[in-house]
Order: C-alpha cells, then sequence, then structure tokens
C-alpha cells in the first residue's frame, strides 16, 4: 500500500486512522475476517462535505481513487 500510495501521490504518507463512521466490514469481522478499510480520495480541507447537502468527490480525486484501489486489489491478489 505504501509503495502504490507513493506512485499516486508522492511524499503522503500511509497512516493508520479510525473512521467514526460504520462500514460493511463489521459483518465480515463478526464472521472472524479480518478486515481493513481505504480510501484512496482527496478532499479539500475546506470543502468537506460528507453525507450532507451537496455531497459530492472531485472529478479528479474519483478518477485516481478509482485506480488506486483497482491497482491495490490487483496487486493483493497476486
Amino acid at each position: 500500500m505504501e509503495r502504490l500510495t507513493d506512485t499516486f501521490w508522492p511524499g503522503v504518507a500511509t497512516l493508520p486512522y479510525m473512521v467514526m463512521g460504520g462500514t460493511d466490514g463489521r459483518m465480515l469481522r463478526s464472521s472472524g475476517i479480518p478486515t481493513y478499510g481505504v480510501q484512496g480520495i482527496f478532499y479539500e480541507a475546506s470543502d468537506i462535505r460528507f453525507h450532507g447537502r451537496e455531497e459530492r468527490v472531485g472529478v479528479r480525486a474519483f478518477y485516481e481513487g478509482q485506480e488506486f484501489l483497482y491497482r491495490l486489489v490487483k496487486a493483493l491478489a497476486h
């Protein structure tokens, strides 16, 4: 994940953090399957609109995140 992050966003640190929102991962964890999440989408700190009016993701951030997650799953599958 660190190598791939550096490919897309050189110099950006890869750090674990806790998200307060819910995910589908709890269903897997309750079945004994370790589950981790990764986002790969960047937002402007002054324009975060999670679950509110006019929630949005920038076009560039959307496509970068899509490609990042595709390559991450592909790398983990090998």
